[in-house]
């Protein structure tokens, strides 16, 4: 498992405020992006419902791609606090071009816990014949007056 500050595009940046992850994309590393965000989400000020939400978000995203992730892929999971919220972004590589399904309940799920969230897939760029399948959140933090 590495832990490191990154740029949205996985460059490796000094900036406080984004975190990059990454472990085997498998299930009993779950518990290490659900610490991560509730970690990032408590030091960002987020209330403890949105805590709650945030963590089960990140598990059904992480669950979503490891089931689709190649036997040797890594999970990478890439944070960043705002001022008014917490993005991610987690990528596998795999095999399928189609990506995560967005009609299941779990994505139905997903979709509620959160304020936005979009798949994306595109090709690995080389001849190994896999896909980048990444999902993107988003959840504002809320605001207490």
């Amino acid at each position: 498992m590495a832990a490191e500050p990154a740029t949205a595009a996985g460059e490796p940046v000094d900036e406080p405020r984004s975190v990059e992850v990454r472990v085997a994309a498998e299930p009993a590393q779950l518990s290490v992006m659900r610490a991560v965000v509730g970690d990032l989400a408590m030091r960002a000020d987020f209330d403890v419902d949105s805590i709650a939400d945030l963590r089960l978000a990140v598990d059904e995203v992480c669950s979503s791609l490891v089931r689709l992730a190649t036997a040797s892929a890594s999970l990478v999971c890439r944070f960043r606090t705002e001022d008014d919220g917490l993005s991610l972004q987690a990528e596998v590589t795999s095999k399928d071009p189609s990506g995560p399904r967005t009609g299941t309940f779990s994505w139905r799920v997903l979709s509620a816990l959160a304020d936005s969230v979009a798949p994306s897939v595109e090709s690995a760029g080389d001849d190994t014949g896999t896909y980048v399948v990444r999902i993107d959140l988003r959840k504002g933090r809320t605001v207490h007056e």
